[in-house]
């Protein structure tokens, strides 16, 4: 058992993609501090904000996998492609989740005025900007290619 702990701790694709995962989450509570004058733990493992994790995430794992079996290997393919995939949907199904949910929240609290309805809110910071896409994109390429470079 101790033998997979020391391969895990090995695998530098991994430990590249929990790295910028992990950077991305933190970076989240500075430029959240910074936008709101507030600290928001909840930053640390929500989704939404400045950068995408999940971009920064699937695009280290996508560069270092490139890195390390090479750009035109099979696994490097399929993980560009998950990685799209990833940024598409941060970008836009659940960006768009979160526009509808601000919607619905500010209908509900009309509603609560005029009628007796229960209070309960959407979350509404769900998806991403394409400025907090491109910068989990390019950490997570960044952090790729120091890895690559330094490890």
């Amino acid at each position: 058992m101790a033998e997979i702990y020391v391969a895990i701790g090995k695998n530098v694709v991994l430990l590249t993609a929990m790295t910028a995962w992990f950077t991305a989450q933190f970076l989240k509570i500075i430029t959240s501090y910074l936008k709101h004058a507030e600290f928001k733990a909840e930053r640390l493992v929500g989704a939404g904000g400045m950068p995408s994790s999940h971009t920064s995430l699937v695009v280290s794992l996508a560069a270092a996998i490139g890195f390390e079996s090479g750009f035109d290997s099979p696994l490097f393919a399929l993980s560009m492609v998950v990685a799209g995939i990833v940024m598409y949907d941060a970008a836009g199904v659940r960006r768009a989740a979160g526009k509808q949910a601000k919607v619905i929240n500010k209908l509900v609290q009309e509603l609560r005025v005029e009628h007796t309805i229960k209070e309960s809110r959407l979350k509404e910071l769900l998806g991403h900007t394409p400025l907090e896409v491109l910068a989990g994109a390019l950490l997570g390429f960044g952090m790729a290619y120091a890895f690559h470079r330094y490890y």
